[in-house]
């Protein structure tokens, strides 16, 4: 019987010893088999140390390829801390050759970290200060290399361009709207070591960056120079609390310069403020526009078949009574007899207080949002503002009165910019843009190709834009914005002087004073928009400060884009004045003899063999030159 129990608990124990040898076996086959990259990364991470290698940022160029942003190479400071034997020594003279506090290196070097970057004091370090350190020879040290963001033109663009921090992130301007694309991804050297940090025999595994991808601009670096050059003017003569310009395609929405004062160098942005850095006032700024508002209710006023502004008359006796409000002209006394024209061309604000009455609050209300008042455009930048009107149901008499003439509502530039271009580009509304293209670093490869995009098409018709240029030329030949004009060259625009609010109430003899301008005015290429926010030592009007500036803008576009000079003198050929542009009559319905006398001073061709005129083209109560050829059929 006891040898019975001793055999079977013998027999246990070799099954329990068979049970557990089968497990670890199986554990071990588990392991080899199934878990073994598991395990091989485990390891590896145990062992590896990685020394990172720090992408390139895209570069950012303007329409023509000229670099606005590059990289220049530098170095920067890391360390091993297992790999360095004597921590006192190292970090006594790296303290030293860094101009750091012994105990701030120290620090870094006893963290139990795998790698220490030394930051900020060992960050872009200069070829002097690197040469030092790589001299000290000492394990575990270690200098790799870096880019350090580069503006070769400094202030130039520098609000649009933005900045980027230490680490090469985007903080502001394109290089925030858009650095998931200029930023790159970066690489580095892995190599592996034992717990002590030597090094082990193994091979390395160098993992390439991928550099940013590179932006293509819309901006003209020549066109920019120009507006760069005025406002540094402006700034210099007039000492103004701001100021501001932007011009653009009016066909497409490209932003072909866009600058402000005050501004800043992009590579030394911390000298600077952030109320400076971080305000682009030509997408952030709001304020009440003014005359150069104008423009969209004369638009908005001849569209809808409210205003002639050659048969029209309007007496101007110097103030318009509107409820309980009066409101003044800015000439005393008033203009007196006027044609519509004469108003736009004087800027008379009764005048368009009547054109607003025309419209209907409803009418204008509407046409203030179809020309994207009272949101923002889109375009491509951070801190875009939406501007401020009334809302519909708080605007009465007195508020559509002076929306009209550009009081009481807050827009910003660019908001004007695209608002005015609709006017005379034929009706469509674009929203603007400043990145063309994006595009690989090697291969040059576009990966993003941006286009004019349309936000509303056909806010006024072609024949209202063709009148809106027409009447904004004769505003620079014969009204407020005589100090644009350019003989030889067809400009059209509009001066705006705006009264600045500060608490609730209007501030006395402090103005926005602004210009508006378009050339060739026959088929604009460039809108020019300026703003001088306060300037000092001269009587502040739109037509005396800001028309000349944006000439200036005008006459280096002029040179620099090759624009031809026109071959007749426009300012004799089509002014109000001048017989040779006249409105054509309606004949339609009229017999051949009647409409003859109708159409003297016309050439005309007709055909068919009737006595009534069923057709005629151009078409009635359109302005045409004088002579010139009449189709007409005949029934």
């Amino acid at each position: 019987m006891l040898h019975y129990r001793i055999h079977k608990r013998m027999f246990y124990v070799y099954l329990i010893v068979l049970i557990t040898f089968l497990v670890i076996i199986l554990r071990v086959f588990y392991l080899q088999v199934f878990k073994v990259n598991n395990i091989k990364d485990k390891a590896g991470s145990l062992w590896s140390r990685n020394l990172p290698i720090l992408a390139d940022r895209g570069k950012i160029t303007d329409r023509n390829g000229i670099v606005l942003a590059d990289n220049l190479t530098t170095t920067s400071l890391v360390v091993i801390p297992v790999q360095i034997q004597n921590k006192e020594e190292v970090a006594k003279n790296l303290s030293e050759i860094l101009g750091t506090t012994y105990l701030n290196i120290y620090t870094h070097l006893t963290k139990h970290t795998s790698i220490e970057r030394i930051h900020p004091e060992g960050r872009r370090l200069s070829y002097d200060v690197a040469e030092k350190i790589n001299n000290l020879n000492y394990d575990g040290v270690y200098l790799l290399k870096e880019s350090k963001r580069y503006y070769p033109y400094e202030s130039l663009l520098s609000h649009v361009l933005g900045y980027v921090g230490i680490d090469n992130q985007g903080l502001s301007g394109i290089e925030l709207e858009y650095d998931k694309y200029l930023k790159g991804n970066d690489g580095g050297i892995l190599y592996y070591s034992d717990g002590k940090g030597n090094r082990l025999n193994l091979s390395e595994i160098y993992d390439e960056p991928v550099n940013g991808n590179n932006i293509s601009l819309t901006i003209d670096i020549d066109i920019q120079s120009a507006v760069e050059k005025e406002l540094d003017n402006v700034v210099t003569k007039y000492n103004p609390d701001s100021t501001l310009a932007l011009v653009m395609d009016p066909n497409s929405g490209e932003v072909l310069a866009m600058s402000s004062r005050p501004n800043f160098d992009s590579n030394n942005y911390k000298n600077y403020n952030l109320e400076t850095i971080n305000r682009n006032l030509p997408i952030w700024m709001t304020y009440e526009p003014g005359s150069t508002f104008k423009i969209i209710t004369l638009s908005s006023a001849i569209n809808e078949g409210k205003v002639n502004l050659f048969d029209d008359h309007y007496y101007d006796g110097g103030s318009i009574q509107v409820e309980n409000a009066r409101i003044k002209c800015w000439k005393r006394g008033g203009h007196g007899s006027e044609t519509f024209l004469n108003v736009v061309e004087n800027s008379c604000n009764p005048g368009f207080v009547v054109l607003g009455q025309r419209l209907g609050t409803e009418t204008l209300y509407s046409y203030l949002e179809k020309f994207g008042f009272g949101k923002k455009t889109g375009i491509d930048l951070n801190g875009e503002a939406s501007g401020i009107m009334f809302k519909l149901s708080k605007m009465g008499p007195v508020e559509t009165a002076t929306t009209a003439f550009g009081q009481g509502i807050s827009v910003t530039p660019i908001q004007q910019v695209t608002g005015v271009s609709a006017t005379i580009n034929g009706g469509t509304l674009y929203k603007p843009y400043i990145v063309k293209s994006i595009s690989e670093p090697e291969t040059n490869n576009v990966i993003v190709l941006n286009k004019k995009q349309v936000v509303r098409e056909n806010i006024v018709t072609e024949e209202t834009s063709n009148l809106v240029r027409f009447a904004l030329e004769s505003v620079v030949q014969n009204g407020t914005g005589k100090n644009a004009y350019i003989e030889n060259y067809r400009v059209g625009g509009k001066t705006g002087t705006a009264q600045k609010v500060k608490d609730g109430k209007y501030m006395v003899g402090n103005y926005i004073v602004s210009f508006i301008g378009f050339l060739p005015a026959d088929n604009p290429k460039y809108v020019v928009y300026v703003a001088v926010d306060n300037p000092k030592g001269i009587t502040q009007y739109g037509g005396t400060v800001a028309a000349p500036i944006a000439k200036n803008i005008m006459l280096s576009i002029i040179d620099s884009q090759n624009i031809p000079k026109v071959e007749t003198d426009r300012a004799r050929e089509y002014t109000w004045l001048d017989t040779k542009y006249i409105k054509l009559p309606d004949v339609i319905g009229n017999d051949l003899d009647t409409a003859k006398k109708s159409l003297k001073g016309f050439k005309i061709e007709y055909s068919g063999s009737g006595e009534k005129v069923i057709s005629q083209m151009p078409e009635g109560n359109t302005f045409v030159k004088e002579n010139s050829i009449v189709k007409i059929l005949l029934d």
